[in-house]
């Protein structure tokens, strides 16, 4: 029987196949495919550069030991790193590399043609230059399930996410989308799922990131010609966070990249954990490809919580800061902060300082003074979702109506002032307020601007329009 590329590397994978975990294994082995055989020496192809680095760092013993049990002491190991060019539609490209000279394998010369002379590591999370292959979670261990109350307002994710936590990829709960408004514990509960993973499975990849920061890191993959690598790096995660994913929003080139690395995640039985300020239906500028993913496993709403849980909320904060407080205190803060959870701790924390440092006694006085200027003082965040709803329902029309084509008067004026408050309230660009005020571009969104300003100094009625919405989205 002849020995050839295909059975030498069959033999050496079913030795590495007994002596590492069958989960390694499916990552790291069975992608690789034997290319060539020439005397003692052996090629094999790896998906990217990453992946040989990675197989450099953690396996080149075993490979060493099986290899040599097939071809000898003199073996050697050439790798060839085949990866798609995404520019334009030239024939992929290849990179041969040696094994590393380690006392490992022995290294074979072999000219490197692509043009980076030092090869980098393509984990995103490393600093360049510096060898560490390592994947940190990114995870906040202060985040817990343990200091994450229950409440009928955030009952159904809390469950989910519990469930997702023990047993990740094995629930029908993939992807688990989290929404809701800002400061009710959408980042806080995705952190909380990640660190009871890692406590049960430490065995598995987790990573959390924004995905303000995946997008700067696809931008500089993109930069440095390393899409493939880091397409790859995201395929290797066991389970990936991403948090604020409504901020892929209008970016194509991510959202392809990320529909490429969910759709192989998804298949190979990862769990994705998404987070997100709107439900998948009111998510403006994000492809319908994607949008459909996100809606396969579960979308989970984390809603203000009622007045029995901020309460709960208050005393679980004070016990863990080891402060006591009387209950009329409490409650009066729980009845006075309903927004969210950020600002009913926020007003905690100003109070317990404003007693600490002036040495004044917790009186409901003091309180009262505490919550109103912070009450007053927290601006609240208006989303352009609800800046229609409010416009809408003053001039009793449905949002449709408000994005609708027609050059009707009142139906233009009510779709101008939705953009002037969006452009007032909200720190969205003018393209994106046009984006999601019925598809119109920047210009018409100036246009409006500069039309409310002039029509609130002529005209009398329309003034009045300008200050009771004013008034309503100030509440």
């Amino acid at each position: 029987m002849s020995i050839t590329a295909q059975s030498v590397w069959n033999n050496c994978l079913e030795f590495i196949k007994d002596n590492i975990q069958p989960q390694a294994y499916k990552t790291w082995f069975e992608p690789i495919k034997a290319v060539k055989l020439t005397d003692t020496s052996l090629s094999i192809q790896v998906p990217s550069k990453f992946f040989y680095e990675w197989l450099e760092e953690h396996y080149v013993k075993i490979l060493k030991v099986s290899l040599t049990k097939e071809l000898g002491e003199t073996a050697k190991l050439v790798y060839i790193i085949k990866m798609e060019n995404t520019y334009g539609n030239k024939q992929p490209f290849t990179e041969k590399i040696p094994s590393a000279n380690r006392g490992a394998l022995k290294s074979q010369d072999v000219d490197v043609p692509l043009n980076n002379k030092s090869p980098e590591l393509r984990n995103p999370f490393v600093i360049p230059g510096i060898r560490n292959v390592k994947i940190e979670s990114q995870l906040n261990p202060n985040y817990s399930f343990e200091n994450f109350l229950e409440g009928d307002s955030n009952r159904l994710a809390r469950s989910a996410g519990l469930a997702v936590a023990n047993k990740p990829g094995g629930t029908s709960f993939n992807p688990l989308l989290i929404f809701g408004g800002v400061g009710l514990g959408k980042t806080h509960l995705a952190h909380a799922i990640g660190v009871d993973i890692k406590d049960k499975y430490p065995e598995k990849t987790v990573l959390y990131i924004s995905a303000e920061k995946f997008t700067q890191q696809y931008i500089d993959a993109v930069k440095k010609n390393n899409r493939n690598d880091f397409i790859h790096f995201y395929q290797i995660i066991d389970v990936l966070i991403i948090d604020d994913v409504q901020f892929l929003s209008g970016k194509t080139g991510t959202q392809d990249v990320f529909f490429h690395i969910f759709n192989h995640l998804h298949q190979n039985g990862k769990q994705v954990i998404l987070t997100s300020d709107k439900a998948p239906v009111d998510m403006q500028d994000i492809e319908q490809r994607l949008l459909s993913r996100f809606k396969w496993g579960l979308s989970a709403e984390l809603q203000n919580p009622d007045f029995e849980t901020r309460v709960s909320i208050l005393k679980n904060k004070l016990y863990r800061d080891g402060v006591e407080m009387p209950d009329d205190i409490i409650d009066y803060v729980a009845k006075n902060i309903k927004s969210n959870v950020r600002e009913l701790e926020g007003a905690i924390i100003s109070l317990i300082a404003q007693s600490s440092f002036n040495k004044k006694e917790i009186t409901i006085d003091l309180a009262r003074v505490i919550v109103e200027k912070f009450v007053k003082n927290t601006k609240r965040e208006v989303s352009i979702d609800y800046i229609q709803k409010v416009v809408s329902d003053y001039f009793q029309m449905d949002i449709d109506t408000l994005q609708s084509k027609t050059r009707k008067r009142h139906i233009v004026q009510a779709r101008q002032l939705a953009m002037f408050f969006a452009k007032k309230f909200t720190k969205a660009s003018l393209a994106s307020i046009g984006s999601q005020i019925g598809k119109r571009d920047h210009a018409t969104v100036l246009h409006a601007c500069k039309t409310v300003d002039n029509l609130s100094s002529t005209d009398k009625q329309f003034r009045k329009y300008v200050e009771d919405i004013s008034k309503k989205l100030s509440v």
